[in-house]
């Protein structure tokens, strides 16, 4: 669990936050006393939807206030209910005509002040109703008898449907059985690494390193239970669908879904997680739930949709959209356009789910080796030759990846060596496909750069660009003069001189940067000088090794932290550079080999 924060406490942040969206967005206006925001656009002849809690969950509630969502939204302290006062306010900033929904997440503060307000909005002559919105099963019914089930993110379908009924122009019975509906046929189950732990406060209990809680809430709550170790992936989903799906477990089967039924899958990032890894958990659950339950959703969202400050976990949610139409006689067309319809809440993700057309025709492509007859143009050399020394050049650099991370690690992420063997091992794995076969040179210099350029990174961008830019200026050569054309020395010098010359339009790096350039531009540089491919290693091999101890002016390397300075003249040698000079040492020594 992370402790630190950039604010001591919460004392005035969530004002701070506030007004942060609202400046953001034309459309939206803040009460700052009352931490309410509220919609500008909001007509009084539309139903008014309201809802509100307690903060530490943005985007909710705040950042779903829009035309096509909420009218306004209650803001309380950080996992504190908004006091009655508060909500009077957010009433009289949006009145309607038609009638007044208040969205609440079924929690004691919420129930009791929200339910305050209503009786004095009822009072006043407002038509004004609550809807309680109670999506979580990791609690079955027995545990939750007496206080009902907890909302949590499936309550932004709620917002959402019920939105969009009022936007266009539904009146307040209506939208009222929708938002029902919508609660009724939806089901949530969290879980989490961690808690969370909010600025301020003591540190909170945490959860052992190899664990993770299934049923986890959005207020630091213990969960269902904790499971040790972590099994993989699958399994945590698998478990977590369990809960939603069973039909079989009766304390938590509070949706029928039926074969065929229409389903939206939600999944709710809980603060802490990457996006990486939430849109990969996304990944998980589609196939899951398509494998076990045939169950192919209909509509896909993933991100920050109701979070828990900093917490390190996520949330399933399942929408029977089958099981609204059955209940309230709407069809499944006009709640699928309630869903996508566009709203100008700025947290309400833009998923594209409208209908697009797609282009019959496609721009030809021009590419100069697409077919296996550009492919095998061009010059030809010795295939034994040519393959010894590439594998001997890959088998070296591949050997030397320990050596390679071991100095990534000490001054960069760690990931060069793992670079490196990728690059080698994709040339490998052409060759033994026998990619030299026929000796065409151009053919396997293409290949290579590929093999070099799926590994992706600034090593492999830099590598590719050399190679490709090589092999072109190679094929610029020979076309002038196919007949004439001879592979030599002198023409690869000239070729690995203006490839260098290209490279460095796309980089400031140079030599005494502490970068892959110090073995590349005294390498090229020596093979176009001197015509002296022996020489021309040596001097990367010079270029490698003097990175030792010298400070990094590019790439990663210059974002160590102050601390290192006084270390720096004991800074291993680059890796990247020293790389590329164990490569081409390999690929001498292959060449000599034969």
């Amino acid at each position: 669990m992370s402790t630190k924060h950039f604010f001591p406490a919460t004392e005035g942040v969530v004002v701070l936050a506030l007004e942060s969206l609202v400046i953001r967005n034309s459309h939206l206006e803040l009460d700052a006393p009352n931490k309410v925001v509220y919609s500008k656009t909001h007509h009084p002849s539309k139903v008014t939807v309201i809802s509100g809690g307690g903060s530490g969950h943005e985007p909710a509630w705040s950042g779903y206030v829009g035309d096509g969502m909420l009218a306004a939204a209650v803001n309380g302290d950080v996992f504190a209910s908004p006091a009655t006062k508060q909500i009077m306010a957010a009433i009289n900033h949006v009145p309607s005509d038609a009638g007044i929904i208040l969205c609440i997440t079924n929690y004691t503060g919420d129930n009791l002040h929200f339910g305050l307000a209503r009786e004095k909005a009822a009072g006043m002559g407002h038509k004004v109703a609550i809807l309680r919105m109670t999506d979580d099963v990791a609690l079955g019914r027995k545990q939750t008898e007496n206080t009902g089930r907890r909302g949590l993110a499936a309550n932004m379908f709620v917002l959402k449907l019920c939105g969009s009924a009022a936007e266009d122009g539904y009146d307040f019975e209506k939208c009222l059985k929708i938002g029902e509906s919508v609660n009724a046929n939806a089901v949530t189950v969290g879980s989490s690494l961690d808690h969370c732990h909010i600025p301020g406060r003591e540190h909170h209990r945490s959860v052992p390193e190899d664990a993770y809680v299934l049923g986890m809430g959005i207020h630091n709550e213990p969960g269902l239970h904790e499971k040790s170790p972590i099994p993989p992936v699958e399994e945590i989903v698998e478990d977590m669908l369990k809960y939603c799906l069973d039909p079989s477990d009766k304390d938590r089967a509070f949706v029928d879904f039926r074969p065929d039924d229409v389903v939206c899958l939600l999944i709710n990032n809980f603060g802490g997680m990457s996006n990486l890894e939430i849109e990969a958990l996304t990944t998980v659950s589609r196939k899951v739930l398509d494998k076990q339950w045939q169950i192919t959703p209909k509509r896909i969202y993933a991100q920050c949709f109701e979070t828990s400050l900093n917490a390190p976990g996520w949330s399933i949610s399942l929408l029977n959209v089958s099981g609204i139409e059955r209940e309230t006689n709407t069809s499944l067309h006009t709640l699928l356009h309630l869903l996508d319809r566009d709203t100008t809440a700025p947290a309400w993700p833009r998923n594209g789910y409208r209908e697009v057309k797609v282009p019959k025709r496609r721009a030809e492509s021009h590419t100069n080796s697409t077919s296996e007859t550009a492919a095998q143009k061009g010059p030809k050399v010795d295939p034994t030759a040519l393959e010894s020394a590439l594998r001997r050049a890959c088998d070296e650099a591949v050997k030397a990846e320990p050596d390679i991370t071991k100095w990534d690690i000490q001054m960069g992420d760690g990931d060069c060596g793992e670079a490196v063997e990728g690059m080698c091992k994709g040339v490998l794995k052409k060759l033994d496909a026998g990619l030299c076969k026929n000796g065409a040179l151009f053919h396997v210099l293409d290949e290579v750069e590929s093999a070099v350029e799926e590994i992706g990174g600034t090593l492999g961008a830099i590598i590719s660009i050399v190679l490709a830019s090589y092999t072109s200026n190679l094929r610029l050569a020979y076309a002038k003069d196919e007949d004439g054309f001879q592979m030599d020395i002198n023409s690869a010098g000239q070729a690995a001189g203006q490839a260098l010359k290209n490279l460095m339009g796309y980089t400031s790096a140079r030599q005494g940067g502490r970068t892959v350039m110090d073995t590349l531009i005294p390498f090229c540089e020596t093979l176009e000088k001197e015509s002296d491919f022996s020489k021309a290693v040596e001097a990367a091999e010079r270029g490698a090794k003097s990175t030792s101890g010298m400070k990094a002016k590019f790439g990663r390397a210059t974002y160590v932290g102050e601390q290192s300075a006084d270390t720096e003249h004991d800074a291993p040698p680059d890796p990247g550079a020293m790389a590329a000079a164990i490569f081409l040492r390999g690929l001498l020594d292959g060449m000599n080999q034969e």
